[in-house]
């Protein structure tokens, strides 16, 4: 992988986690369901699981930067996102608490549906933004790699 192929990565891994984390935070701030948050989410996963993919490569390959952080900011996007998806699914027992959500009327379903949607939107868009910046801060710190 040359440096331009690597820093073509990073910035796409940036750059879709910046958009996805606005989108969700525009759908929390204005209390909507936004769809494709969702699907933004989950490509800039997959496009972050790909740059730490690049990150193992490489270092595999013996290209190691000079700063032993590098490494730290390159593989706390995936811890990141593994805390946030388990702080995205505890979210619907913090809404709920005790409720038995089957013996609450229709409206009330849907209205605490919509409050854990909205909760989980609001954590996964601070993640996108959280992983966005271990990213720029991994591609700042290749010095030596390549």
């Amino acid at each position: 992988m040359t440096a331009d192929a690597y820093l073509a990565l990073g910035l796409t891994a940036i750059v879709v986690n910046l958009i996805a984390g606005v989108t969700g935070g525009v759908a929390w701030q204005t209390n909507r369901i936004s769809i494709p948050f969702w699907y933004l989410l989950r490509f800039a996963q997959l496009v972050t699981l790909l740059f730490v993919l690049a990150e193992a490569w490489l270092y595999f390959a013996g290209n190691r930067a000079d700063d032993g952080l590098h490494y730290l900011y390159a593989a706390l996007p995936v811890v990141a996102s593994l805390l946030a998806e388990g702080m995205r699914g505890a979210s619907a027992g913090q809404e709920l608490g005790e409720t038995d959500f089957a013996s609450l009327d229709e409206n009330r379903q849907q209205e605490v549906a919509l409050a854990i949607v909205r909760r989980e939107t609001g954590v996964m868009a601070v993640a996108c933004f959280v992983v966005a910046f271990l990213i720029w801060r991994a591609v700042e710190t290749t010095a030596g790699m390549f």
